[in-house]
Order: C-alpha cells, then sequence, then structure tokens
C-alpha cells in the first residue's frame, strides 16, 4: 500500500483542523468534516475535501481520525457514519475520553469491523499547526504500517503503549500526563494572582527562581500568555481544559485514589468559563482566582 492515503477527519476545531493540515502537507487526501460547516470551510482552501455528513467523509477513506469533544460526541458523530464505515476501516481515536469511554468506542468498532487504535495526542495548538505532536498509541501491530504514515504526518514522535486499544493503555498514560498539565496551568495563574494580590511584581518572581530547579519553560509561557493578554486565539481552551480535569478526576476515583488538586483544579477552570473565559485559553484559569474580574486585570 503507498504511504500516501486517505484520511477522514472528523472534527476540525483547534486541534483537528491543525492535523488536517498537517495531513495536506504531507501529500495525504483529506476528507474533513465539522458540525458547524464553517469552521471546516477554510480547509477547502488548503486541499480538503469539505462534507456535509460523517458518512459523506468517511466514504472511500482508508484512515479515520477522530478530533471531537469528548468520548459523547466520538460516539455520536461515529454512529452518524455507520452506513459508510466498511470493513476492516482503519480508526485513529485522537480525542481525549476517560477510561470507560475507550471501551465503549472499542466495542462500537468491534460491532463495525473497524481496526481500532486509541490514539490521543500531546500538543497544543502550536505543535498541531507545526505537525510536532506527540502521538500516544495503542493499537494491532499489523496495521501499523498502514495508520504509522498518518501518525508522521501529524507528528515527530509515537510513543506505542500496546496492541490492545481496547484497554485504553494510550489513554491512560495521555490522562496521567494531563493531570500533571492541568496543575501546572493552575499553579502559574495562582502564582500570578497572589503576586498581585501581594504588589510583587511577577517579573521578581521569574527571576528569582531563573536557571534553577524551580524554572520552568512551561511556567513562564502560561505566565506571559496572561502578562501579555495573549489568551485568543487559545491554544487549549478553558473549557476543554475543565472537562479534561474532571476526566481525571473520574478515573482516580474508579481506582480509588482521591485526586485533590486535579478536583481543585476543576473547579478553578468551572469559575473561570462562568467567568466569561471558556473559549480563552486555559491559562485563563488566572481569573478564577478572583471573585470581582476587574481586579485581576493585568
Amino acid at each position: 500500500m503507498t504511504d500516501k492515503l486517505t484520511v477522514s477527519v472528523l472534527g476540525t476545531g483547534i486541534m483537528g483542523a491543525a492535523m488536517a493540515r498537517s495531513l495536506l502537507r504531507a501529500g495525504h487526501t483529506v476528507h474533513a468534516w465539522n458540525r458547524t460547516r464553517a469552521k471546516a470551510e477554510p480547509l477547502a482552501a488548503d486541499g480538503a475535501q469539505v462534507t456535509d455528513t460523517p458518512a459523506e467523509a468517511v466514504r472511500d477513506a482508508d484512515v479515520v481520525l477522530t478530533m471531537l469533544y469528548d468520548g459523547k460526541a466520538v460516539a455520536e458523530v461515529m454512529r452518524e457514519a455507520a452506513p459508510a464505515l466498511r470493513t476492516g476501516l482503519l480508526w485513529a481515536q485522537s480525542t481525549t475520553v476517560g477510561i470507560e469511554a475507550v471501551g465503549d468506542l472499542a466495542a462500537f468498532a468491534r460491532e463495525h469491523a473497524l481496526v481500532f487504535y486509541d490514539a490521543p495526542v500531546l500538543g497544543t495548538r502550536q505543535p498541531a499547526e507545526a505537525g510536532q505532536l506527540t502521538v500516544i498509541a495503542a493499537g494491532p501491530a499489523g496495521a501499523r504500517d498502514t495508520v504509522t504514515p498518518v501518525f508522521d504526518a501529524v507528528g515527530t514522535r509515537t510513543v506505542w503503549t500496546g496492541e490492545d486499544g481496547a484497554a485504553g493503555s494510550a489513554t491512560r498514560l495521555k490522562l496521567v500526563t494531563n493531570s500533571w498539565i492541568l496543575a501546572a496551568t493552575a499553579a502559574a495563574g495562582e502564582v500570578l494572582a497572589l503576586a498581585r494580590a501581594l504588589d510583587v511584581e511577577p517579573q521578581k518572581f521569574f527571576d528569582l527562581i531563573a536557571g534553577g530547579p524551580l524554572d520552568m519553560g512551561y511556567l513562564r509561557a502560561k505566565a506571559d500568555l496572561v502578562l501579555n493578554g495573549e489568551l485568543s486565539p487559545p491554544s487549549f481552551a478553558v473549557a476543554t481544559a475543565e472537562k479534561d480535569a474532571r476526566l481525571i478526576v473520574e478515573a482516580g476515583e474508579k481506582h480509588g485514589v482521591r485526586l485533590d488538586v486535579a478536583a481543585a483544579t476543576a473547579e478553578r477552570f468551572r469559575r473561570a468559563a462562568a467567568q466569561g473565559h471558556a473559549d480563552e485559553d486555559m491559562a485563563a484559569a488566572y481569573f478564577a482566582g478572583f471573585d470581582d474580574e476587574d481586579s485581576g486585570s493585568c
């Protein structure tokens, strides 16, 4: 089989659209679908075929890539696509979903004789646009030669975690990783909020930790978004971060672990969303530190 494939991208939000463009740059044929068609239309200028329905998008595809909001959305869209799903079609499921949802989606794949890959990605808007994501993948070794060109187009590295996508080993690793990312994001916001409350210039804090074990490029990057008022367009939105935080808390609860930091982080994202920051970068969790949003103005 040629390594130039027809890939159906279902979901063209921040990540899905960027991944579709990476696939096009790599020479693959892309069929793109999004519930709100206007979000998919710009991909037509890059060479994608924008479709009206999921079924149209998956027809004649070699690989289906789903990048939607959550497990429920993925299940709904794949049911809509079902009439056009052919036996043996490869499905790379890249939405961050809970462990239980992975099993449900894998069951759908079995019912429709699809080859299922649990394949969440690590990275946000910028690495997605550059084709520099990390793909965390689990799925059968026999079809990896076919799906690998897709992963190579959207990322610079693929980390394989197993051969059984239904077991959710890739999703489990993604949730663990996201628990650190989201906690660090919330902590960055709290540092800035406390500095403001105590009349401490944030740069003095950064100068103090510079070059030492407490310094962190990610901390500085998220802080800069807040300090420079560059929260839109988001690399990863507050609303999506809250969803992921709650998936993490749920996974911990089901496996006997109380995740107090993750629970508090989810609540910070919820408050920021309620203040009107749902569609801004998740660094906007900073504003959740203030009852009066004006007091948090940078």
